[in-house]
């Protein structure tokens, strides 16, 4: 049986706009299987940020259900909802968000060391996981110190380092010039295949898009799977 990482339930979010509810999206259902890879495109404005915030538990539903590993996000206490996600979920978005005064070892390192990994073991794995994507001569540098491709490259070991079930992408390659974008897509694909890791990725991208197993539009916060 295959195991499910990510799951949504009849997920609707609504946003008060003065007098008016806008519902951004309407009864939205998704699994997302171990190893899986998917993409969701849309139209600017079309809500895939959004869902993709709830499905990362960063937002409330207005209704619905989000399950990561088989455990409802709601039920949990707000505590217990960051170590889910710190442990479950990595997180990768257009703009690296990496700590300027860090270095690239450093950036890597947080998630491991925010779940109390002894400082040693933690630098250890950051090394091998930077290596891994190609950055294994850049561990110093801060990321002002590295090219936009090699920020996103750093932001993707970040995601990856605590080994989560699940990566959710945000226009990784949306603020890349195209061929560094092929770079990174290449990476992404990769690594999903050699971790086994689920790939969530919003993106305008189509040639990214194409790559992975499943495609989904939203529209009008409607998700439907493309034939």
């Amino acid at each position: 049986m295959t195991e499910i990482v990510l799951e949504c339930r009849q997920l609707s979010m609504e946003y008060a706009i003065g007098p008016q509810r806008l519902r951004v999206l309407d009864s939205v259902n998704m699994q997302l299987a171990a190893g899986e890879r998917i993409a969701i495109v849309g139209s600017s404005g079309s809500g895939k940020t959004t869902l993709l915030n709830l499905l990362g538990g960063l937002d409330t539903p207005t209704e619905g259900e989000v399950w990561l590993a088989g455990r409802l996000m709601s039920s949990l206490r707000e505590s217990e909802r960051g170590k889910l996600r710190n442990s479950g979920l990595g997180f990768v978005y257009q703009f690296h968000h990496l700590l300027a005064e860090f270095s690239a070892l450093e950036n890597v390192c947080m998630p491991l060391l925010i779940g109390n990994t002894p400082v040693n073991e933690a630098r250890r794995r950051g090394e091998q996981m930077l290596e891994r994507v190609g950055l294994s001569q850049r561990v110093g540098h801060k990321p002002g110190e590295l090219s936009g491709g090699e920020r996103q490259r750093v932001a993707i070991a970040r995601a990856l380092i605590n080994e989560p079930a699940c990566v959710l992408l945000d226009e990784p390659t949306g603020n890349l010039d195209q061929h560094t974008a092929r770079s990174i897509q290449q990476l992404m694909l990769e690594l999903s295949q050699s971790l086994k890791t689920a790939f969530m990725v919003v993106t305008h991208d189509l040639a990214l898009a194409s790559q992975m197993d499943r495609v989904f539009t939203l529209t009008e916060g409607h998700l439907a799977e493309r034939p």
